[in-house]
């Protein structure tokens, strides 16, 4: 009962993220509402590390991958699905940063030196091919419509996110605590979009609605916190193999939201798109002997199902 709530908790305040950051795009730039959210998130986390006495100190070589970790994950990453949910509806946002899960892919076997299973290879391939197809409109245009440019942008955001996860395992193998690593991962990323924002000339700007701040206070502590909390303890309680299925749900429930609140219209292109999408993402999620568990279950009713034809 424990594992379906983390699950279910980890999974429906993600996919609704997507919606809160849309709801934020109005009355304060959205690289400044990324650097409030982060920082924000990063000062409530420093506290409980303070109270609960977790300690706070490492080296400078820690430091500097922390801030990449931070810059990557949490700082440009998060610019590219703020500035790219200004430009399509959050849904599609949502099912664009899913391909995280290949560049994963990619980027360990560019920095880790890890070897690409073919179940991966061909789900990514699966998945870009759903991507292509549900912004096909977009990309047969070659001009820069709203949906190719958001498309370029979400994309650029989710390696970007990729990369901050490589950094993080790093961190991790080093020793350095999940909680600590977001703390100042956080607190770098939110730095470095406050100074993106000031070098665009930008300034200090707020709005005190609650449409703004009621989103702004969800996504920093049910989004960045709370929920990866959740994801944290299902890891520890059935290991990140299982817990990662996380995000397949989360661009479904993205674009349940995004079709019930912001009127997304379902065309062929799209339903075939996010089909493929999300079955890429299962390919890779799931390991290659469970793959083969599921063909001979497969093989074994429908060796029933004609046998039974057969006597009838």
């Amino acid at each position: 009962m424990l594992n379906f709530l983390l699950y279910a908790g980890a999974s429906l305040i993600w996919g609704s993220t997507w919606l809160a950051i849309k709801l934020q795009l109005d009355g304060v730039p959205p690289i400044l509402s990324v650097a409030y959210r982060f920082c924000l998130a990063s000062i409530i986390l420093l506290i409980f590390c303070w109270l609960s006495r977790k300690t706070l100190r490492f080296s400078l070589r820690d430091h500097r991958f922390l801030a990449l970790q931070g810059f990557s994950l949490f700082g440009l990453s998060y610019c590219g699905s703020y500035l790219a949910t200004s430009y399509m509806t959050s849904g599609l946002v949502a099912v664009v940063f899913s391909t995280i899960l290949m560049w994963n892919i990619l980027n360990l076997r560019i920095f880790m030196g890890q070897a690409v299973a073919w179940r991966a290879f061909w789900g990514g391939i699966l998945g870009l091919s759903g991507i292509c197809t549900v912004f096909w409109n977009d990309l047969s245009t070659f001009t820069a419509t709203q949906g190719l440019i958001g498309l370029l942008i979400a994309i650029a955001g989710a390696y970007l996110a990729s990369v901050g996860n490589i950094v993080g395992s790093r961190n991790a193998k080093r020793g350095v605590p999940v909680t600590q690593a977001n703390a100042f991962g956080m607190a770098y990323g939110g730095v470095l979009t406050l100074l993106i924002h000031f070098a665009m000339g930008g300034r200090l700007s707020m709005d005190w609605s609650i449409g703004y701040l009621g989103p702004m206070l969800y996504l920093t502590v049910f989004g960045s916190i709370a929920a990866f909390g959740c994801y944290m303890l299902l890891i520890n309680r059935i290991g990140a193999e299982y817990a990662a299925y996380v995000t397949l749900l989360m661009p479904i429930i993205a674009l349940v939201f995004s079709t019930l609140f912001e009127g997304y219209s379902w065309t062929a292109n799209a339903l075939v798109g996010v089909a493929l999408v999300l079955s890429g993402n299962l390919m890779i999620l799931t390991p290659r002997w469970k793959l083969l568990r599921i063909k001979e279950r497969v093989k074994e009713v429908g060796s029933r199902d004609s046998a039974s034809l057969e006597k009838s």
